[in-house]
């Protein structure tokens, strides 16, 4: 009853603290009844849902999901009704600004106030109204300023409600409740401070392209329907899709469609101009029997043809057109690129622009990307018109290249950036996983921010997963900067992780999520080898190594911790890329670790060999675990990524396990080895004997993993005594670099005296000196003592070196039954532990004699 007691008091401790703050982060939704409240959904019911059907259609697709959105938290899917003229008694009014003749009424009689909202980039307002209508007792109205306004307003709702926007692209659950509130007021999102924002999917083979191709056939509309709807749920409005072998508007043509229709503006990449994509290019040509030469001075006729193909073929839907132009491929143009010529370039593309759409070019929204090379073009004078955008560029690992002037002229297109988490390129791809610590996310686009670059934010997220929380972080950044600063950074991860896996462990997640970031962002992945940390110098890669091996650890309690519905997206989110980077550390130290033994020909060479091996299998399973197990296989292909056994900045074709040295046993002869005394003491563990005497009736045994640190050793068979003229011994080659009497422990496992309560004898002598007999246990008389308690039995005898250098150990047996462990050696500094000193530096006696 009592172990009961403490589950339900822990539950509803837990469960108080998730609604704490859940209360905390929402502004107007409650799950507590109190007089006079909207009323969202109860027990009895959701309440209706009404839209006018002449919205736009993507603000009624996001109204449907918010009906689901309510089902799944409440169990209870409000009705979606189609009118301008409800009647029912309480309704949620949804509706656009000059689109919604709800919403216009409501305005109209002043019972809606959007002077906040009216006529702004992407407001809205979420407002409670008593007797909004005619029949209507109580409203709760979402309406925006613009089409997208309405869409970020109903996804606030959702998001408020509890439905994280990863619900589906990291399985992460909702939380049930039996009752939705919405607190009396009016509750107004200002216009985003940056407005486009958006991400680029790139890099996508092979796993986002493999993972589609199995989900959905292909980078096809059902594909793009769940991209768009997380990019809204995130409040972003931005996409240059994935373009390896791909074509956004030729792979499906309801792909362009359905942008348009759901909210979201369409670009290309950076060296794809007019609305089309490299493959645009090649598949046009061949289409329509045109050169394929990428050069505007021996082909612009073919060039303009399919430019005003791509700008004609989108003509209708929202855009931003990328002009300019580099080589085929995102290649760098010829040498001696001639500055004339490109501007020509972008003056023909705007010809082009205002032929197909028969405005001024300035109506549709352009940009150039001073990428790589581009920039220097910039930086040679090149200029294109005032009203296209410039899109400045990091160095494509997240270090700003150029930012406007800090007192420069402002531009009607404005200034925008193209950042990464993901890159191919060399010095080496950064493919895998996520390397992005938020600090300089955080640092690096504030400084973009803040020299006036405010128009337009893209970042390559490569296969979108596993980048999913520096994903949110940027565009939580680029609808208001100034919300952040360098204090609140982590704030931002805790209140993320809250939403993803419920407050009692989102401090935990966010601590684990930025160490791992932090840590990848030291050496990325693909980067890091067996001779990127020092191994000798300050304990450097076994520092590392020991940090990651130590947040995998913490990662993994966690994941035990955590409630059940939670562990796929935990694994996605935090578990896996800590787990599966941590064993890439395990596995270069073991790597440099195999090269150090096997230099000296140390047999331990092969243990560390044994390792590494080890270790990449276990890549391998953590590999199939995520893209078969986690969600039930829903993530296949997703972790195909290739990142062991890169030689040059691109994957290699295969995954190759780093290269090892076996050292042969019979090699040990020709390197024998001597333990340093170094800081006060020398540590020796019993199994490093340089040389072992056996007899033809008894020999020694290691016992690995026995004891405190290493192993043991005794001899075998264990009821064969000694007699008085077998000299069974083992001997431990020493260099002192003091002299005088020091103290030898010898640290034993707790034997007792099994044999009549006579003890267990061992002698123990340096050199020639006379052995020491010593009987280990001959006084035990069955008393409770620090020998049961600390495992342990520390046998002290003192001994005299005269001399520095080698001297050499003798410990020999004069029972069966004694299991040595570790040899402690007192020169000054030994220092009290319960493990004892860890072993001292072995070096080869060539070694040590130089």
């Amino acid at each position: 009853m009592k172990h009961l007691l403490l589950t339900i008091f822990c539950t509803l401790f837990l469960l108080s603290s998730a609604s704490a703050f859940a209360g905390q982060e929402k502004t107007y939704i409650t799950n507590n009844a109190a007089d006079n409240q909207f009323i969202l959904s109860t027990t009895k019911g959701s309440t209706p849902l009404v839209i006018s059907s002449e919205d736009f259609p993507g603000v009624i697709s996001a109204l449907k999901n918010l009906k689901t959105d309510i089902g799944k938290v409440t169990g209870s899917e409000p009705e979606i009704k189609y009118t301008n003229k409800p009647d029912t008694k309480e309704v949620v009014i949804v509706g656009t600004i000059g689109k919604s003749p709800l919403i216009d009424q409501l305005i109209k009689s002043k019972k809606l106030d959007v002077k906040n909202i009216s006529g702004k980039w992407e407001s809205f307002v979420i407002q409670t109204i008593d007797s909004p209508l005619p029949g209507v007792e109580k409203a709760l109205v979402i309406a925006g300023s613009d089409k997208r306004g309405t869409i970020y307003g109903i996804y606030d709702v959702s998001k408020n409600i509890g439905v994280s926007p990863w619900y589906y692209w990291a399985d992460v659950p909702v939380v049930k409740q039996e009752s939705l509130f919405v607190k009396n007021g009016r509750y107004v999102t200002d216009s985003p401070k940056v407005k486009y924002r958006g991400i680029f999917l790139n890099d996508e083979a092979p796993s986002l392209s493999g993972w589609s191709k199995e989900t959905f056939g292909g980078f096809n509309s059902k594909f793009y329907e769940k991209v768009f709807e997380l990019l809204l749920r995130l409040k972003a409005n931005y996409l240059w899709p994935a373009m390896w072998g791909n074509a956004f508007y030729d792979d499906d043509p309801a792909n362009g469609v359905l942008a348009n229709e759901m909210g979201i503006v369409m670009g290309t990449s950076h060296h794809e101009p007019m609305a089309m994509a490299q493959q645009d290019w090649h598949r046009y040509t061949e289409r329509n029997k045109l050169s394929k030469v990428w050069d505007y001075s021996k082909n612009a006729d073919a060039l303009q043809k399919s430019w005003k193909f791509g700008i004609e073929r989108s003509k209708n839907w929202d855009k931003v057109v990328t002009v300019g132009m580099r080589g085929d491929g995102d290649e760098a143009m010829g040498e001696g690129t001639n500055i004339a010529l490109l501007e020509q370039i972008v003056k023909d593309q705007r010809k082009i622009i205002e032929d197909v759409t028969g405005q001024k070019a300035e109506k549709t929204p352009q940009v150039w990307a001073l990428y790589k090379e581009v920039q220097d073009y910039y930086d040679h004078g090149m200029r294109v018109p005032d009203d296209v955008t410039l899109l400045f560029c990091d160095d494509n690992w997240g270090n700003v290249r150029k930012l406007p002037e800090i007192n420069a002229k402002p531009r009607k297109g404005g200034y925008g950036m193209y950042y990464h988490f993901d890159y191919v390129g060399a010095p080496r791809n950064s493919k895998w996983i996520n390397i992005s610590p938020i600090q300089r996310v955080w640092e690096q686009m504030n400084l973009s921010y803040t020299h006036g670059v405010q128009e337009l934010w893209v970042v390559n997220v490569g296969d979108l997963k596993p980048m999913e929380y520096p994903i949110s972080f940027f565009l939580d950044m680029a609808w208001d900067p100034s919300k952040f600063n360098a204090n609140n950074l982590l704030s931002h991860t805790e209140n993320w992780c809250a939403e993803q896996f419920g407050q009692p462990y989102a401090k935990e997640a966010a601590r684990i999520i930025n160490l791992y970031t932090k840590y990848n962002r030291r050496v990325t992945p693909e980067t890091l080898n067996d001779r990127t940390y020092s191994l000798e110098n300050y304990n450097e890669f076994e520092n590392v190594t020991a940090d990651y091996r130590n947040l995998a650890l913490d990662a993994l309690r966690l994941y035990y911790t955590i409630p059940p519905k939670y562990k796929d997206a935990f694994d996605q989110l935090v578990l896996y890329p800590v787990n599966a980077c941590s064993n890439l550390y395990e596995m270069y130290y073991a790597v440099a670790k195999n090269k150090f033994y096997a230099k000296n020909n140390d047999i331990q060479a092969n243990v560390w060999a044994d390792k590494v091996q080890e270790c990449y299998k276990r890549d391998s399973v953590l590999t199939y675990a995520y893209n078969h197990i986690i969600a039930n296989g829903k993530w296949n292909h997703m972790m195909d990524q290739l990142h062991i056994g890169y030689t040059n900045w691109q994957e290699p074709r295969r995954s190759k396990m780093p290269n090892v040295t076996y050292v042969a046993e019979k090699d040990q002869a020709k390197a024998p080895k001597i333990f340093v005394e170094s800081d006060g003491y020398v540590s020796i563990e019993a199994e490093n004997f340089n040389r072992a005497v056996n007899s033809d009736r008894i020999s020694w045994q290691i016992i690995p993993y026995l004891g405190k640190t290493k192993s043991a050793i005794t001899t075998v068979p264990q009821n064969v005594y000694p007699k008085d003229n077998e000299n069974i011994y083992v001997e431990y080659d020493i260099d002192f670099a003091t002299t005088g009497e020091f103290d030898v422990q010898l640290l034993f496992s707790p034997t007792l005296n099994f044999n009549a309560n006579k003890g267990l004898r061992y002698s123990i002598a340096f050199d020639d000196a006379a052995p020491q007999v010593i009987n280990l246990n001959g006084h035990y008389r069955g008393e409770l003592g620090r020998w049961q308690s600390e495992h342990i039995i520390n046998s002290v005898t003192k001994h005299k070196i005269e001399s520095v250098g080698k001297h050499t150990l003798r410990f020999s047996v004069k029972e069966a039954g004694l299991v040595l462990q570790k040899i402690l050696i007192n020169t000054g500094g030994l220092k009290p532990s319960y493990l004892g000193a860890p072993e001292s530096k072995i070096l080869t006696k060539s070694e040590a004699g130089k």
